[in-house]
């Protein structure tokens, strides 16, 4: 591929386009947030720039939630009288104060959102799937379909670090085929930790094969090595090449690492760009690694020590959900992750606090796959789906509603016990909560309609948030001391304020489900979970899930503040950016 090929998707055209999509996606984000503050003028609004001189005018639908539905191509950009073309660097430069951008955070922050354009240009250039296609489409095909990723963020593809070429290979939506690189770690700096019946000797065969493994085996041996004394680490391609290689450079020369070439197996990078799904065999884990590529507000490392705990908490949870009649009555699974590898450089380790990126290059995980599970009939689907819109304007979840052949509310009902009534029992029951976003969950389907959902990414994402919670001492990690005001914003800000919130928008954009009865239906949901465990009436009354309103937890400010560590993953509502109040759309109901 030439200089020129590998950027053929930056045309004019395109670039305009994206630009256009996040200065909308800005506008409402922010504008959501409160960080500008859009003044009605005549049929619409306008925001105006740090100068005073520059607006920006365009019309919108203001929602549930104080959400806004801002018309792409009703967007203009204004100074001292004359129009002047949309460009999304020049919106952050102008309105740089408003969004409280530092002179440190600026440049990097505007690396993102040149990324983020970039990405949606190459987005552009491909062929214009349908919702109704996408639907109909196999599990990883909708996973690199999906063109938004996080709704709420708007510098949400950031991926400093990724080249061009790079991102050609990795990120999810080139579905390029990617095979990993294994390192041999020798094992007084490693470690590989199971869950129950896992013993690594046998684990590893059974991902890598028989071939490979024995491969490996003799690239250890002639070099006057013994297999036995190595642990086998798989590695992101690009970790290796840009970080590892270098980095650990000292590691290589001693033999404590050891490259031993890719494996047979192909995978396709996730939504999450760290994550592989198995291609080649799909009823294999999903290997998850180590990734130092800045995305979304944080160093997408991982760390060598969180891996020796990240089994046992997922057996702990698993058996908790075996054992708990309302979870596994509404079919909920968790894909567990059940082996992990950890290598551990002590020189970086003596250097560094625990936060350092520099302690989390060199660690992967494997996560079951939810394919073995499946019954006859039955597909599945990244839960993020649900708010892709396509071309014409048509959401994936309208499309589904319309092939279940069942009433909208009526889908709704099935989609909220399989998904929300288990967020609701964990945290009334259990002071549990999950990072319930749509990446995070996946959708079991039938005929278009939800049977199950399955939670991942739970070792380092779940919270126990009561600090006395009798827990044993190898999950004591996911204990945390959560504000009793602020445990609600488990259910309120990460499922109702950023994911519900734009569900509902597009259902009612296209005429599916008014606003009023989607909401309505998540009352009545509410409301039967509570009626059905009479038991937990105290806790109900305790933290109340129809409270008039709740606290406004900004996603964009804490990126905006601090692009490379947003939140302390120790103290998870230490940083957390409350500004005012959202109406309860469950109030009153």
């Amino acid at each position: 591929m030439t200089p020129a090929e590998s950027v053929a998707h930056l045309s004019p055209e395109r670039w305009a386009q994206a630009n256009r999509l996040l200065i909308r996606k800005a506008l409402a984000e922010f504008a959501h947030e409160r960080l500008i503050t859009p003044e009605a003028d005549g049929e619409g609004y306008v925001v105006r720039g740090d100068d005073g001189l520059t607006a920006y005018r365009f019309t919108a639908v203001r929602r549930a939630l104080d959400h806004w539905e801002v018309d792409a191509g009703s967007i203009t950009r204004h100074r001292e009288g004359e129009e002047l073309p949309l460009a999304a660097l020049d919106f952050f430069i102008e309105l740089k104060s408003s969004l409280g951008l530092s002179d440190a955070i600026l440049p990097v922050y505007l690396e993102e959102i040149s990324s983020t354009l970039s990405g949606t240009c190459y987005k552009l250039a491909k062929h214009q799937v349908t919702s109704a296609e996408l639907a109909s489409s196999g599990f990883q095909a909708i996973e690199t379909g999906m063109t938004e990723g996080h709704p709420c963020f708007v510098a949400n593809n950031g991926r400093l670090g990724f080249g061009v070429h790079e991102y050609l290979s990795y990120a999810p939506e080139t579905a390029h085929p990617v095979r990993l690189v294994w390192l041999a770690a020798h094992r007084s700096r490693a470690a590989f930790t199971a869950g129950t019946g896992i013993e690594y000797e046998g684990f590893i065969r059974a991902e890598l094969g028989e071939e490979t493994v024995e491969r490996f085996g003799r690239t250890l041996t002639v070099q006057g090595l013994d297999p036995a004394d190595y642990l086998l680490i798989p590695v992101h391609p690009w970790q290796w090449w840009n970080k590892l290689s270098v980095t650990f450079a000292a590691e290589v020369a001693r033999k404590h690492l050891v490259p031993l070439g890719e494996g047979e197996d192909e995978y396709l990078a996730q939504q999450s760009i760290r994550t592989f799904f198995n291609t080649s065999a799909p009823h294999k884990h999903y290997v998850k690694t180590a990734l130092s590529v800045l995305n979304m507000g944080f160093m997408r490392g991982l760390s060598a020590a969180y891996m020796e705990a990240t089994p046992a908490i997922n057996d702990w949870l698993a058996q908790l959900i075996e054992n708990d009649p309302v979870l596994k009555g509404s079919g909920l699974t968790i894909i567990r992750e059940r082996a992990a590898v950890g290598y551990r450089h002590l020189e970086y380790e003596r250097a560094t606090d625990r936060y350092s990126p520099y302690r989390k290059m060199l660690a992967a995980l494997w996560r079951e796959s939810p394919v073995p599970a499946l019954a006859d009939g039955e597909t599945l689907a990244t839960m993020a789906s649900l708010l892709h819109v396509d071309h014409e304007g048509t959401s994936v979840a309208g499309v589904l509603i319309e092939r279940s052949g069942l009433a909208p509310a009526e889908w709704l009902r099935r989609y909220l016990r399989a998904y929300y009534t288990p967020l609701l029992h964990s945290l009334y029951a259990y002071d549990l909560a999950f990072m319930p976003h749509g990446e995070n969950t996946i959708l079991v389907l039938r005929d278009g309609v939800v049977q199950r959902a399955v939670y991942k990414d739970i070792a380092e994402e779940i919270v126990v948030m009561d600090p006395d919670a009798v827990l044993p001492p190898e999950v004591a990690r996911i204990r945390a001391d959560i504000p009793e005001d602020q445990k609600l914003l488990s259910i309120f800000t990460d499922v109702f304020d950023c994911f519900f919130r734009f569900l509902a928008a597009n259902l009612a954009a296209e005429g599916v489900l008014t606003e009023d009865a989607f909401w309505g239906t998540v009352a009545e949901i509410s409301r039967a979970y509570q009626e059905a465990n009479p038991q937990l009436a105290d806790r109900f009354a305790q933290y109340d899930l129809f409270a008039p309103e709740f606290a406004l937890s900004c996603l964009n400010r804490l990126q905006l503040r601090d692009n490379r560590q947003m939140v302390d993953l120790s103290d998870p509502s230490g940083a957390l950016q409350l500004v005012g109040t959202l109406h309860n759309p469950l109030a009153g109901r």
